[in-house]
């Protein structure tokens, strides 16, 4: 397995941030290598556009094989946010800076042999950037606000079981492969590799993505990060209503605390449940003051999400009661 061995410091200073050019990336990976019903789902409105793109620019396939290997991405593809809120104009300008001999050392480190013909002509970086820009343009960007709700929604709750439980809880179920192991050791994947200290690093940061599996970011030796699934993805499940909880608080306040499982925010919940926005606020604010939800301000949202009693009350019953 590949280890990072992280400074205390280092550490101290990591954080959540939101990428939109590793949403893009994952949706290019999903238009590229579908692998779950709903990477399936989500790429097939999408796909005749994709493949025709393909078609007018016949050196992005070659770039598209050379560029995703089974256990590795190249490093273009994969360079960590160069600021904690970035655009995605700002983010693809730093890949337009890598240039062509850059972009065909990064294929090479990720693709063993000789690269394809069309990989070694003027303009590679052009195509690369063109191909980035097309999938946020016609598929990430007009789902950005939706996404990006989504991966606020992530990062809130991480945040929240990292105050109460450290790295080790926050890290909980980030993905198959990565864990904190203690002793400031952080397993990124389950790759054969030795360790790999991070003592220049400057930067460590984990991004949620909609992706079905993460991967490494880094730009050695400063900045190192990780990509992680958000939960949720892209599909909207009602969890279901335990038995009682409509009668003991009301159908629609069990309608809201049922779906903050995972943190909403006001605009969401009116969105899903079909609510007026000032209903919803209505009943958060009654549930708040039973102690059932919590909330904290996320960029321009405030999301909410379920406390350990409302965790309680949304529990399958047992015995007859929650938690019994």
């Amino acid at each position: 397995m590949t280890v990072w061995r992280v400074p205390v410091d280092l550490l101290a200073g990591s954080r959540f941030v939101i990428s939109p050019m590793t949403d893009t990336v994952a949706a290019l990976k999903t238009l590229h290598t579908p692998r779950h019903p709903w990477q399936h789902a989500w790429r097939r409105p999408h796909l005749s556009a994709y493949q025709q793109m393909l078609e007018r620019r016949p050196v992005l396939r070659a770039l598209l094989t050379a560029s995703f290997q089974p256990r590795w991405i190249a490093d273009f593809l994969t360079l960590t946010p160069p600021t904690t809120a970035p655009t995605f104009a700002e983010e693809l300008t730093v890949v337009a800076g890598r240039g062509d001999e850059q972009i065909r050392a990064d294929l090479r480190a990720t693709r063993p042999g000789p690269l394809a013909d069309l990989l070694l002509t003027d303009g590679l970086t052009e195509q690369a950037t063109y191909l980035l820009n097309w999938v946020w343009e016609h598929t990430v960007r007009p789902e950005w606000p939706d996404r990006e709700n989504r991966l606020r929604a992530d990062i809130v709750a991480r945040t929240a079981r990292l105050s109460a439980e450290g790295w080790a809880g926050a890290l909980t179920d980030i993905a198959c492969d990565m864990r904190w192991l203690g002793d400031g050791c952080l397993q990124v994947n389950d790759y054969p590799s030795a360790p790999l200290p991070l003592d220049q690093a400057e930067q460590l940061v984990f991004v949620p993505a909609h992706c079905a599996r993460g991967w490494v970011v880094w730009d050695q030796p400063s900045r190192f990060g990780m990509v992680y699934s958000a939960r949720g993805v892209l599909a909207e499940s009602t969890p279901p209503v335990p038995d009682g909880l409509d009668r003991l608080i009301g159908v629609n306040r069990a309608a809201i605390l049922i779906r903050l499982g995972t943190p909403h925010s006001t605009s969401q919940l009116a969105a899903v449940t079909g609510l007026a926005l000032g209903s919803v606020g209505d009943h958060l604010r009654v549930l708040r003051d039973a102690g059932l939800v919590a909330r904290r301000r996320s960029g321009r949202e405030v999301l909410y999400w379920q406390t350990s009693l409302g965790e309680a009350l949304c529990a399958p019953a047992v015995g007859g009661y929650p938690g019994g």
